[in-house]
């Protein structure tokens, strides 16, 4: 398909052009991506941010905590917390300490140590104020807050006998429809489809995702025309059976972008992830504003109030905060609450070996997820540590039973780590 400046602008002409390049809202009528979209109140957005997530109930005593460590063990690194009486939870992060270990170490974990587990929403703040943390704010900070996070959420789970999901409002599903990602663009039209073929078969899955464009690369493509020809490959070769999810890791300007996805309008595809450069939210909302099929976004997003404009303007149809990049489950909570005010589902990112299983916590508690999640193929690497096996189901994921994350035994699992070097 051909795109040009002039076809832009026809296709725009109902629909305000003017308005649309100056980043206003101007919605296509009949749009399926905007049909279930509200404009919210800035102030009723931040009213359901504000409200107390964690479910405290049963943690009638101080949980002072005593010690965090960053730990390795193979593959895996660990955040193992321990409070003055003896309890303990893990989490285990993803990937990312092999840079950011110094500010785990020197300006996360100090500030935790004495304070009381059961005030960890106070904390989230503190801790971006404490030694001016502040100004890491980013991807950079919000890791390792969110690996301390997660231990703590899994030690008040193993305390009160809940899992996360419970932990967080209340368990709503206990199986997550995923979809399985591809994640190359070495591959031609003609690879990339049989790869996906392959992943489909291995999973059992009902949806992919393939990635367009050249990841931040001003319209540039991977290959010279493979995006225009693997849209149109992949829906002929897995048919109509197969749900189809693109990413585009910020390839594209707000014409280019729209020309991709008029493509993925012709598929059907079921969602467009991240058109534009991440960080500018205008041009993402001039591309949600022109197609219908639902625009995603908020991978590299850190902040609560980002997030709050792109809801309150429907910069993006569906939001996707990273569980570990933006915080932890109780920011991405904060997010998904001011989603569901706008009639917006929150997708969530997934970084990391074991995030799905965070991610799987997280849809539990979670009333509108979207469609479907990301699936990484890691279920036999972290089976042997829940009390039942991880499992597939039709196409889902089963959210691990069981208190906290689910991990049975902490010392079997941390059983050969290290202190992290």
């Amino acid at each position: 398909m051909h795109f040009n400046r002039r076809r832009f602008f026809e296709l725009t002409a109902g629909t305000g052009a003017l308005s649309i390049l100056s980043g206003c809202r101007s919605t296509p009528s009949g749009s399926r991506a905007s049909s279930h979209h509200r404009r919210v109140a800035v102030e009723e957005l931040d009213k359901a941010a504000e409200k107390p997530v964690v479910q405290l109930d049963g943690l009638n005593s101080p949980l002072i905590i005593q010690s965090i460590e960053l730990l390795q063990k193979g593959r895996d690194c660990f955040v193992h917390v321990r409070t003055k009486d003896g309890a303990e939870g893990l989490a285990v992060t993803n990937g990312r300490e092999q840079v950011l270990h110094p500010i785990l170490n020197r300006l996360v974990i100090p500030y935790f140590i004495g304070k009381d587990a059961r005030d960890l929403e106070t904390h989230l703040f503190e801790v971006y104020r404490y030694r001016s943390n502040y100004k890491l704010q980013g991807l950079a900070l919000w890791c390792p807050v969110a690996w301390v996070e997660f231990a703590l959420l899994d030690m008040m789970g193993r305390i009160t006998g809940k899992s996360l999901g419970q932990l967080l409002g209340g368990v709503v599903r206990r199986e997550v429809p995923f979809y399985i990602a591809s994640g190359r663009r070495d591959s031609t039209p003609e690879e990339e489809v049989e790869y996906l073929l392959s992943l489909v078969e291995e999973t059992k899955a009902k949806a992919v995702k393939f990635r367009v464009g050249g990841r931040m690369s001003k319209n540039a493509d991977a290959m010279p025309g493979r995006t225009e020809k693997l849209i149109p490959l992949a829906r002929k070769t897995l048919g109509d059976g197969i749900d189809i999810h693109a990413d585009s890791n910020s390839s594209y300007d707000p014409l280019k972008a729209i020309e991709v996805g008029r493509i993925l309008e012709d598929i059907g595809a079921v969602y467009f992830e991240e058109p534009c450069p991440f960080d500018h939210l205008e041009d993402t909302k001039k591309v949600t504003d022109v197609l219908t099929i639902p625009v995603a976004g908020g991978e590299q997003e850190y902040s609560e109030r980002r997030f709050r404009w792109m809801i309150h303007n429907r910069g993006v149809d569906i939001v996707q905060p990273d569980l570990h990049y933006y915080g932890g489950l109780i920011r991405s909570t904060r997010v998904a609450r001011m989603a569901a005010l706008a009639g917006m589902p929150t997708t969530v990112h997934i970084s990391g070996g074991f995030g799905f299983i965070y991610m799987l916590h997280f849809a539990s508690c979670t009333p509108d997820i979207g469609r479907y999640q990301e699936y990484k193929r890691n279920i036999e690497r972290y089976s042997g540590w829940f009390s039942r096996p991880l499992e597939i189901r039709n196409g889902a994921l089963i959210v691990p039973e069981g208190p906290g994350v689910g991990i049975v035994d902490i010392a079997e699992v941390l059983k050969g780590a290290k202190p992290f070097a």
